[in-house]
């Protein structure tokens, strides 16, 4: 029975910036569970590497490319995934712009709101329509630290992230009684490309090992377990968190 509450067979998962690191990692958590895979990335081509990986576990994998830097571009994504009436979503995509406040351009500040926010918006409501249609669902956000926390030299990315918090309580509240779950992950200190400035500086790296009472920079499979509960049926009384996996950093 407890095994059955995680099982994704049968079902059909989009995955936002699945082309490597944590929407990678997301993809492959939700295939090895039994679901097949829609991966959207940017620059995201049939025969990828995460699509070689999720056709190994026995899975279907389809390929689309989006520039989440465009509105008309998300917006049909948005049209074509809610033909495909997906069970689950998992808004991952995301930039950042590394400037300090002071001289963060409008431009980097325009671009990392339209990808990491409203892009998301733009998904979750055309792809969530699907969804209220026949009364189920799952969409996952992927937040962040600075979700909770304003960070360094990264407005943009802390206002967006901050917004994908509030995004998911709001949409929670009005789709919870219809059925539809959703919630968010913040990822830690997590060793991706993103991440890769903050782990070429020595100084900056000490530091922020210093705070994970984990002791450790975290791995993107480090997000499947939160990605498959969120994504199965032991979550369906889950509603509105935002589930941090972050080695213990916001418990310091």
């Amino acid at each position: 029975m407890t095994a059955r509450l995680f099982d994704l067979t049968g079902t059909l998962a989009v995955v936002t910036g699945a082309r490597r690191g944590i929407g990678r990692a997301m993809a492959e958590a939700l295939a090895d569970a039994g679901a097949d895979i829609i991966g959207v990335s940017a620059s995201l081509v049939p025969g990828s590497d995460v699509q070689t990986s999720i056709e190994a576990k026995g899975r279907s994998f389809d390929a689309i490319a989006c520039d989440f830097a465009d509105t008309a571009a998300v917006d049909a994504l948005g049209r074509r995934l809610a033909e495909r009436a997906p069970d689950i979503l998992v808004n991952n995509a995301g930039t950042i712009e590394r400037a300090p406040a002071a001289v963060h351009s409008r431009d980097a500040w325009d671009r990392v709101l339209q990808v990491n926010l409203s892009s998301q918006f733009a998904l979750s409501q055309a792809v969530g329509a699907s969804m209220l249609e026949r009364g189920s669902g799952k969409i996952i956000f992927t937040a962040s630290l600075l979700s909770f926390q304003g960070g360094i030299n990264v407005p943009g990315y802390a206002a967006a992230k901050s917004g994908i918090a509030g995004l998911t309580k709001a949409f929670s509240n009005e789709w919870a009684s219809q059925g539809i779950n959703v919630n968010a992950i913040a990822p830690g200190y997590i060793a991706t490309d993103n991440t890769a400035a903050l782990q070429a500086d020595e100084d900056r790296s000490r530091s922020i090992l210093e705070r994970i009472p984990a002791g450790r920079w975290g791995r993107a499979d480090d997000l499947a377990g939160a990605t498959i509960f969120l994504a199965s049926r032991a979550s369906d009384y889950i509603n509105g968190i935002v589930l941090p996996v972050d080695g213990g950093w916001l418990g310091r």
